[in-house]
């Protein structure tokens, strides 16, 4: 049977502001993409979730985005490529940091919010990523939408390529995510949450916006952590993972 990771976006708490629960998904989830101080996170948090992931046994990512922390890293930048390698650079470099001071290393990096939809079709932007992962450690997987130009650009590379697919966001028919501007973007139900991944998983299916059933092959699924019931989901969907034959393991084998 396959075996999937699930994922989740963590360590987005900034200061006294504190964004979901970090711990309880740390308990559910088996790779953690950790905000770098970018969009969110600040050394005290990034340095907080290393140590529980590392002692939980989940794998730690790097989810580098634009310098953009009051939208969240939701706006788009029409950044110099170059300045784009640096800051994504500065990125995973200040998260290894912390992640070996917790006895642990980076073990793959991916981009949030507006960054990763740009890098979807935006060729320079999705270069520029591929780069500075590639000049840090080319040994470091990447995670992203299939079809990307993000992770077509990282194959040739030579980079290792892992497909996700988003088990409360909504699809297009095109097999993108609908924005989370539009009313239904973000899904809440668990039941349908725990079923539309059950037949990702078993058939690579998944149900867009219009009916239209979309191909899509995933090596992990992310479940946000800043949604309202989120930890329950998590919980309830690893369950029934496991119920399947399909119990959550990283993809980076730690």
């Amino acid at each position: 049977m396959t075996r999937i990771d699930m994922n989740s976006d963590l360590g987005e708490g900034f200061g006294q502001w504190r964004l979901g629960d970090d711990d309880a998904l740390l308990s559910v989830v088996t790779s953690a993409n950790v905000a770098c101080g970018f969009h969110a996170g600040d050394p005290t948090v990034m340095r907080n979730v290393c140590e529980n992931a590392a002692r939980r046994g989940v794998a730690i990512g790097a989810q580098v985005g634009y310098r953009d922390l009051a939208g969240f890293g939701r706006r788009f930048i029409d950044m110099d490529p170059a300045e784009l390698v640096n800051d994504v650079l500065y990125q995973i470099a200040a998260l290894d940091g912390f992640a070996r001071v917790a006895g642990a290393r980076v073990a793959y990096v991916k981009p949030h919010g507006a960054l990763y939809n740009a890098i979807v079709h935006h060729e320079e932007q999705a270069a520029a990523v591929v780069d500075a992962v590639r000049l840090y450690d080319p040994a470091l997987p990447v995670l992203g939408l299939p079809g990307s130009a993000w992770l077509r650009q990282a194959g040739n590379a030579g980079l290792r390529c892992v497909r996700e697919a988003f088990a409360d966001r909504a699809y297009t028919p095109s097999g993108t995510l609908v924005p989370r501007r539009e009313p239904g973007a973000v899904l809440h139900d668990p039941d349908e949450i725990v079923a539309r991944c059950l037949r990702l998983v078993g058939e690579g299916v998944i149900v867009a916006v219009d009916g239209t059933e979309v191909p899509v092959e995933a090596d992990s699924l992310c479940v946000h952590g800043d949604t309202p019931g989120a930890v329950a989901i998590a919980r309830l969907l690893r369950a029934e993972l496991t119920r399947a034959g399909h119990g959550p393991r990283p993809f980076t084998g730690r």
